[in-house]
């Protein structure tokens, strides 16, 4: 029963698979391999962008960083919700990657950033002339950090706003397949049909051993992301590796199957836990992933039957049994109904 994270799934059979094919002989390096121009064909198509640029990384933190520093002056800011991964979880990469760009953080109710929130945001900055930072990049997060999944009208109105500052607009989409099989949409629907401008295409969350795609839907960005990805250590020699992965992630939408799986695993968890007293949710769980605050008594009982998952507030130990702790649930693609059911009868007592 394990729900800690979806980055601690198993690596999918088919993906393993497919490495041991580009494990054959000899390829060309850092990415001149057949498998990576296979994979920038796929990609273009899958987004409906024949000129989009794209590019391979080992980690979404590079990703989002790597992307951000091809958009955002060291003298700028990048915008972001407060709670989003390039602000909480990254340990200050996207300021180093950049240079020194600062994140100017957006208020939000759980997880989502408002267009007058954002409107106001940018609207506070650049306005101090050279003392202070001018308005740089606008990061959206997509699924956002608590679980929930902007639509497509919710996504529109933020970009909408960045434009009217003429701010380039970067999605992290570390689950971006989650998002997708949620909204029912095309790729080009959620990003450069919307004013998009660079996507952080994950995998490594669904299925696949360490890679991500940086997708920039203007190719005027492309050396610069290179050299960039040089500099900063995260060109493979050996990217056939890479390569491999998406191309397998890509074949006969496995990707998106992964994805629809997750979340499926998701609902099922979700609508058993409706059923216990006590039991309540942060923001409701659009695709994978849920923040939930139960009874300690309730906690208890998970951890001493082995579950497996992190507790966001409060102590397992206390004197209260009553007393709700938050903890997040997260689904891949895959975890069994058997554990999913095992789940919610231990937390049903």
């Amino acid at each position: 029963m394990f729900f800690a994270s979806d980055n601690a799934g198993p690596v999918h059979p088919e993906v393993l698979t497919a490495l041991n094919r580009a494990n054959e002989g000899y390829a060309m390096p850092y990415g001149a391999d057949d498998g990576m121009g296979r994979v920038r064909t796929q990609i273009r198509e899958i987004f409906e962008a024949p000129d989009a640029m794209v590019h391979l990384v080992s980690t979404g933190t590079a990703a989002n960083s790597l992307a951000l520093a091809c958009m955002c002056q060291p003298f700028e800011t990048a915008f972001c919700s407060a709670v989003a991964h390039i602000h909480e979880d990254e340990c200050s990469a996207p300021e180093f990657y950049t240079g020194g760009a600062k994140l100017t953080i957006v208020p939000c109710a759980v997880d989502k950033m408002t267009p007058d929130d954002l409107r106001a945001s940018i609207a506070a900055e650049g306005t101090r002339g050279v003392h202070g930072p001018q308005r740089g990049a606008v990061s959206i997060t997509q699924v956002a950090e608590k679980g929930s999944v902007h639509t497509l009208d919710e996504l529109k109105a933020l970009i909408a706003v960045a434009k009217e500052f003429d701010l380039p607009v970067h999605l992290d989409g570390a689950r971006f397949a989650n998002a997708l099989a949620k909204l029912d949409c095309t790729p080009a629907e959620m990003s450069w049909k919307l004013g998009v401008d660079a996507v952080s295409f994950g995998g490594t969350k669904n299925g696949l051993m360490g890679v991500e795609a940086v997708i920039f839907f203007d190719p005027k960005q492309t050396w610069e992301f290179e050299l960039r990805r040089k500099r900063g250590a995260h060109l493979f020699s050996k990217t056939r590796y890479l390569a491999a992965q998406m191309e397998a992630y890509l074949t006969d939408d496995l990707w998106l199957t992964s994805a629809r799986h997750a979340n499926a695993n998701m609902a099922r968890l979700a609508n058993g836990l409706r059923q216990i007293e006590g039991v309540s949710f942060l923001a409701e769980p659009d695709a994978n992933m849920v923040f939930a605050l139960m009874p300690r008594a309730v906690h208890k009982r998970l951890h001493d039957g082995g579950a497996v998952y992190y507790l966001m507030q409060g102590e397992l130990i206390g004197d209260d049994p009553d007393e709700t702790l938050l903890c997040r649930l997260v689904c891949d693609w895959s975890i069994s109904e058997a554990q999913i059911d095992q789940f919610i009868t231990l937390a049903t007592g």
